[in-house]
């Protein structure tokens, strides 16, 4: 079993165990696998391994590292979820390239993606991305702007509205965490009890990485973004 799989087994089992402690069925949480700066043969040794559901942060890497994944023979179809902030400018990458963008925090964002939606492709599963913690530098709408954007979103013909998405700053306690997580998922339940169109479509809350996925599964996450947990260190020397 390569260092990959093992590592997907293992974070596997704490989510069970976590799901476990809660009362929570381990079904109930998906693992999304964090694949960005990474190559695409880690993507097949995870893929090869049982994995199908892969984020990326970086657009263009990502289109890329898809046309490189679905190339290889013996890599089943995956899903691709765009999990990185979106310039206007490649809003028509995102909505031709991946399945689920989890970062919508403007109108004119989702308007451009519905708009660039290929028509022989399913609708492009979205997530409102919250900022609980109001940091100015930190993508995503106001806890209070949310519920007017997933309306705008849930109207848009060639979106499906599937929850919401957000990334919390570290805390200094498992207790702290937890109070920011159930305020994530407090927004999401707000917009599902609006009676909002599709609403039996809204069942998503991204939320928790590999070091908050406890905490965040918990509060109520039901899918958690893990990837140094399954790929290891990353190196960005290549980024700028």
């Amino acid at each position: 079993m390569t260092t990959i799989a093992n590592k997907l087994q293992s974070v596997r089992a704490q989510i069970a165990d976590t799901c476990q402690r809660c009362g929570i069925q381990p079904t109930a949480v998906a693992l999304l696998a964090i694949s960005k700066t990474f190559p695409a043969e880690a993507v097949r040794e995870a893929a090869l391994a049982g994995q199908r559901a892969f984020g990326e942060n970086y657009i263009q890497e990502g289109v890329e590292k898809i046309a490189a994944v679905r190339a290889m023979k013996d890599v089943p179809p995956l899903q691709w979820h765009c999990i990185g902030p979106i310039q206007s400018n490649k809003t028509r990458l995102v909505a031709q390239h991946f399945d689920w963008v989890h970062t919508v925090d403007r109108e004119k964002v989702a308007q451009r993606l519905s708009e660039q939606r290929p028509d022989d492709l399913a609708p492009l599963q979205v997530c409102i991305q919250v900022n609980v913690d109001g940091g100015a530098t930190k993508s995503g709408c106001s806890p209070q702007e949310a519920l007017a954007l997933a309306q705008t979103v849930a109207q848009l013909p060639r979106l499906q509205l599937r929850g919401v998405m957000s990334i919390p700053d570290p805390q200094d306690s498992d207790e702290a965490m937890l109070a920011i997580h159930r305020k994530v998922v407090q927004v999401f339940e707000s917009i599902r009890a609006s009676g909002i169109a599709g609403a039996a479509q809204l069942d998503t809350v991204s939320l928790g990485m590999t070091a908050d996925m406890h905490t965040a599964i918990a509060a109520g996450s039901t899918m958690v973004r893990v990837g140094s947990g399954i790929f290891g260190v990353r190196d960005y020397s290549t980024k700028t």
